[in-house]
């Protein structure tokens, strides 16, 4: 009689189903995210028994965050100064002396049906002289010539805010039969755009250089902290812990360095800002302006607060990666 193998008559092993598999991924994550939760919750702690130094920390990347920010919103009122002078960047018309009212109307209506007008503004002698007295105050002596001497203008706003077409427009007008002479000065525009564009080049330099300046910042805390919790990692590494498991908690260290300095840059920001504003505004007030400091809003503080995180985070994570290399478990 012949006996038959036990391989033959063992059963097989039933296998994992995918509700098993999807309780053990379920439980996997719950851990991670309660790992998660403990070490922010942890790192945050550390972070509050160094009070000093924490926020000293904090305010080196606040100050490295608001000196371009200022900078920034400083442009953003040029660029808006610079719009609303486009805006109302008209050329002047001005009429062969002794036009008349039929003869001036008339050429209006000329110069509104050239191609590249937007509007036409009519200014005759009487207005001229009229608007002349009351910027300086020679009315009396005004009033003692025979004549006036001032032409009737057209103040024509075109369509192309570009300096070429505008001056090939003018070149154009100042051809026709009545105009005596066409003036465009775009010059002190163009200053301002060029300013305004070398501003935004030196802000964006400086952006750089004072995001460098926050990497090393929270990259050499963050080595500090590796080198002070260096027995630590030796230990969890020799259990078998992993490069993610030990650079986590150096990483929300990060972020909540990132997070302290977001908030404390908003938080200069808005008391510059209401510090400077009252004698700003006085200075504007007397110039005829209702010019007002520029503000960050919700959207700019969240922008800066998530910038101050993210370039913490980097930070962190370059000086852990490159001191866990160099710890080697004995």
């Amino acid at each position: 009689m012949k006996r038959t193998p036990k391989a033959a008559t063992r059963e097989p092993r039933p296998r994992k189903g995918a509700r098993a598999q999807r309780i053990s991924l379920d439980s996997r994550y719950q851990a991670w995210l309660r790992h998660h939760r403990q070490v922010a919750v942890d790192s945050g702690r550390r972070l509050v028994r160094q009070p000093f130094s924490s926020l000293f920390t904090m305010l080196a990347i606040a100050i490295a965050l608001v000196l371009p920010a200022m900078l920034w919103l400083g442009l953003g009122s040029v660029r808006a100064l610079d719009h609303s002078f486009d805006d109302s960047a008209r050329m002047t018309l001005y009429l062969s002396p002794g036009s008349g009212s039929e003869q001036v109307m008339g050429l209006a209506e000329r110069v509104r049906g050239e191609p590249g007008v937007s509007e036409v503004e009519v200014i005759t002698a009487e207005q001229g002289l009229q608007e002349f007295q009351q910027a300086l105050g020679v009315g009396d002596t005004l009033s003692l010539l025979d004549a006036n001497p001032l032409p009737a203008t057209l103040l024509v706003t075109p369509l192309e805010r570009d300096p070429a077409e505008a001056e090939r427009l003018a070149e154009r007008l100042g051809t026709l039969e009545g105009v005596d002479e066409a003036r465009l000065d775009l010059a002190w525009l163009e200053r301002l755009r060029e300013l305004g564009a070398l501003g935004q080049r030196l802000t964006l330099g400086l952006a750089v250089l004072f995001g460098f300046g926050v990497l090393l910042v929270v990259g050499n805390t963050i080595r500090l902290a590796v080198e002070n919790r260096r027995k630590e990692i030796e230990v969890v590494t020799l259990i078998g812990a992993t490069r993610a498991f030990v650079r986590r908690p150096f990483l929300y260290s990060g972020a909540w360095f990132g997070l302290g300095g977001g908030v404390l840059a908003v938080l200069l920001l808005t008391l510059g800002r209401g510090w400077l504003s009252a004698p700003i505004g006085a200075l504007a007030r007397s110039y005829g302006s209702d010019y007002a400091l520029p503000s960050l809003g919700g959207g700019g503080s969240l922008l800066m607060v998530a910038c101050s995180i993210l370039l913490s985070l980097i930070g962190a994570w370059v000086a852990v990666g490159r001191h866990l290399a160099e710890i080697r478990p004995r």
